[in-house]
């Protein structure tokens, strides 16, 4: 059988998209029900490693270490209220969400990332702490290491929460403006 021919002065568009049934629809929400609950259940706990993995983490650093703010040389040293160095490796905090200070959009932001930058340092040089990897990624876009800081099993988040000086990790980041 042959089909006519199109006439060419009339616009035919883009085919309609046919809409999927309800039970594709269902069968979707079925197959992803699993994911949403490993989310739920990462973001109950902080998306903390499991206890098996902080102890494979890295031993206690921080035992006699003197972290400064970050110059030239990276050594051991905090960059902002997220990032330091330790023994030359660069390592950004994934449970929390900080203040910029390299291209702030406002004095407030400024200001806080800079009391973030300096209390992390003070933190850090308090005693020694844990290193705990994040779950399901080692490394961020920028090669920095993701890692939970530690002390007595309990994440400085919460301290740094509670000052205001950071907020916890949702995934994006939030205005600070």
């Amino acid at each position: 059988m042959k089909y006519p021919k199109r006439d060419p002065r009339y616009d035919y568009g883009k085919p309609r998209r046919r809409r999927p049934s309800y039970w594709k629809k269902q069968a979707l929400v079925v197959a992803l029900l699993p994911g949403v609950g490993l989310l739920i259940q990462a973001w109950d706990s902080g998306g903390i490693a499991p206890a098996s993995a902080l102890a494979a983490s890295q031993p206690m650093p921080g035992a006699g270490v003197n972290f400064e703010i970050c110059d030239i040389v990276r050594e051991t040293c905090v960059m902002d209220g997220d990032t330091f160095w330790l023994n030359g490796t660069k390592i950004r905090i994934a449970d929390i969400d900080t203040p910029e200070i390299s291209q702030p959009r406002c004095a407030t932001e400024k200001r806080l990332g800079e009391k973030a930058k300096h209390r992390l340092r003070d933190l850090l040089n308090a005693g020694p702490f844990q290193l705990a990897a994040w779950e399901g990624r080692d490394e961020d876009k920028h090669g920095r290491k993701l890692r939970v800081v530690l002390r007595d099993g309990r994440s400085l988040r919460n301290q740094l929460v509670s000052e205001g000086l950071t907020r916890t990790w949702t995934g994006r980041r939030q205005p600070w403006c």
